[in-house]
């Protein structure tokens, strides 16, 4: 559950995403949250992935027939399993849905790279066990593109993706991370499709990563079951490596799906397909953000970034006046309407972590001026409310930290 104030990072975090993506091109889509089995048979998640996936869903009419057939439980998944049933499934990825936009029109190699792009919540059967706070969940959303490119533009288009991931972690001050290069392990059967594609894969990713000037590793068996990927693992602030940015070359799912563009020889060809996430899962994310920061988030990412603070009643209304023409301003801002001593009130605000707090008192109202406090320094500053807003707008435009 996204309660308010968490509500509000999660979307300062996707509009930062966003307009990252616009710059790059991307088409924003949205797809449904549960799918007809037959799709994830095509790609190969069902029954691959079954052990993490909710059960599948039943037809109504199905249902009944096996009711009145007496028939077991086990006759229904079964069935179910095999394809003897239609059903459907609670959507445990993107990428067969974004597969299916791209197919719904025809496309020449002029049109290409196709960007999709979608906050998209996917579903995942893990055990209770596993379960932990906002960084193990059952149902959560990916900040998930799927790219379809030319074999000629992989390289370009894997660096931009890579470019992002690292814009995104440096944005946040999050420099402590590791890149590991997963592949298959050619002794395992596990993984799909053409070993001549799996080299190309890879070897498409290994390019890339070496441009990103640090370490990594090179980890054999760690790959999707369709293709390599390069992981971004960062370190949390008590020293756990978490998962986030991914970005997944593949070959396959293209072939499986049957998709097609058509090339400068006028003939049919099979594009290549990449998938990305920078921030992985909105959840574990805005999680390690928590901690990250300890709750003391940057202007532009928090959830209340000015809180008015009037000395007084007989300071309250012009302290209103100040707040309204701060929301009209578009910052996130309350008012300390209750009847605390001014101390308590500041004290309450840097304990909710509020960034900025406005006291007014007769002096200032008198001035037409704001006092203004940080949240981590004692220090004053006086301005008009115009410049203050101007300064905390700035701040928050170039995500300062």
């Amino acid at each position: 559950l996204w309660k308010p104030k968490g509500a509000l990072v999660r979307r300062a975090l996707q509009e930062f995403i966003t307009a990252e993506l616009d710059k790059q091109g991307y088409s924003q889509v949205f797809t449904p949250h549960i799918g007809k089995l037959d799709l994830y048979r095509t790609s190969g998640h069902f029954p691959y992935y079954q052990e993490s996936q909710y059960p599948a869903i039943a037809e109504r009419d199905v249902l009944e027939k096996l009711a009145d057939e007496d028939a077991t439980c086990a006759t229904l998944i079964n069935g179910l399993s095999d394809g003897t049933y239609e059903g459907y499934l609670l959507k445990p990825m993107n990428c067969p849905h974004h597969i299916k936009i791209y197919a719904s029109d025809h496309h020449s190699y002029r049109d290409l790279p196709v960007r999709l792009a979608e906050f998209g919540t996917v579903y995942r059967w893990e055990q209770s066990g596993e379960l932990g706070g906002m960084t193990r969940v059952r149902g959560f959303t990916q900040d998930d593109a799927h790219l379809f490119c030319t074999p000629d533009q992989v390289a370009e288009e894997v660096t931009g993706c890579l470019d992002l991931v690292k814009k995104v972690l440096n944005t946040l001050g999050m420099h402590e991370y590791r890149v590991r290069l997963s592949l298959r392990d050619p002794e395992s059967d596990k993984y799909v499709g053409d070993p001549e594609n799996w080299d190309k894969a890879e070897a498409a990713l290994r390019q890339a990563v070496q441009t990103l000037g640090v370490e990594y590793t090179e980890e054999l068996g760690e790959a999707a079951f369709y293709g390599p990927k390069i992981d971004f693992v960062v370190k949390d602030v008590i020293g756990r490596d978490w998962q986030l940015g991914t970005v997944q070359v593949d070959y396959n799912l293209t072939v499986r799906f049957g998709l097609t563009y058509v090339g400068a020889d006028n003939a049919q060809h099979v594009p290549v397909m990449i998938h990305r996430a920078p921030f992985g899962s909105l959840e574990r994310f805005t999680g390690l953000l928590i901690e990250h920061f300890e709750g003391k988030f940057p202007v532009w990412l928090a959830p209340e970034q000015v809180r008015v603070i009037p000395i007084s009643e007989k300071t309250l209304e012009a302290s209103e006046a100040a707040t309204a023409e701060l929301a009209d301003a578009g910052l996130r801002v309350s008012i300390d309407r209750t009847s605390e001593k001014v101390g308590a009130k500041i004290r309450n605000a840097r304990l909710d972590r509020v960034p900025y707090m406005i006291v007014l008192g007769q002096k200032e109202v008198e001035e037409g001026t704001v006092s203004i406090r940080r949240r981590d320094t004692e220090e004053l500053e006086t301005l008009s409310l115009e410049d203050f807003v101007t300064k905390i707008k700035t701040e928050a435009a170039e995500r300062t930290l």
